[in-house]
């Protein structure tokens, strides 16, 4: 089984929380790429480009202008802190859940692409319809698309074919969704709850059920190696999980 999230916009600055080991991004080299541009524009440009506050812009372009440095770099899984990543609670795993999450988890990102959870990484801000001469003006979305389709695909196909879409409709584009869904299955939970008489599905709240959802996935790992000898399915295994997630916003 792998599992697919979405990065966060919102990134934490340092962790002092302990991993078993770090990686390096496997698009590591794009992504340098990618920062070095940035870091030349002014302030002006990248809050057009990023579509935020001046200030959010400043924040960003000090950030890709130290993007080499080391000792600002921290685990993917470590450094998102979206609304996801609050109910995802890594900062509590074990050493045993982030080496299942590193084998186990992606995460989406429009600046690396594809991550897994103890990548070092800079914290960033980046959309996926920036374009770049680095991307031969192409967005982010089309520049990844074939690159990480056939590497998620891939990882797929040599764990047991099962992907479980955790990750927000958005990111869908920085794939050939379709050919993904024909090569491997597809399992997306739905998240919803009654509102007036009506089932609503509230972005904070999906959200929520998203990270919520992962670290319980990731927490019973240990129940993945039953299911041959209970005759449980994957699928019966994740609606368990879902029926029992408890979000509290």
């Amino acid at each position: 089984m792998q599992i697919l999230l979405a990065c966060a916009k919102i990134m934490n600055a340092q962790t002092d929380t302990q991993v078993p080991c770090t990686s390096c991004p496997r698009f590591e080299a794009e992504a340098e790429r990618f920062a070095l541009e940035v870091s030349q524009w002014d302030v002006e440009e990248v809050r057009n480009a990023l579509n935020c506050s001046p200030q959010l812009a400043a924040e960003n372009l000090l950030r890709y202008q130290s993007f080499r440095e080391e000792d600002e770099k921290m685990p993917a899984i470590l450094a998102y802190f979206g609304q996801a990543y609050k109910h995802l609670k890594a900062a509590e795993f074990s050493a045993d859940d982030f080496r299942f999450a590193q084998e186990h988890l992606f995460i989406t990102s429009f600046l690396y692409g594809l991550l897994r959870p103890l990548d070092l990484i800079h914290p960033y801000r980046m959309e996926g319809k920036v374009k770049l001469e680095a991307t031969e003006e192409r967005t982010m979305f089309d520049f990844w698309k074939p690159r990480l389709t056939e590497e998620l695909i891939r990882a797929v196909q040599s764990d047991d074919g099962i992907l479980v879409h955790l990750a927000t409709k958005e990111m869908e584009h920085l794939f050939d969704w379709k050919r993904v869904k024909k090569e491997v299955h597809v399992i997306q939970p739905t998240f919803y709850i009654e509102k007036n008489g009506r089932m609503v599905s509230p972005a904070m709240y999906a959200k929520s059920c998203r990270g919520a959802m992962t670290r319980e996935i990731i927490k019973q790992a240990r129940y993945l190696r039953q299911f041959s000898s209970e005759g449980e399915s994957v699928e019966a295994f994740l609606q368990r999980i879902q029926d029992d997630l408890d979000i509290q916003l």
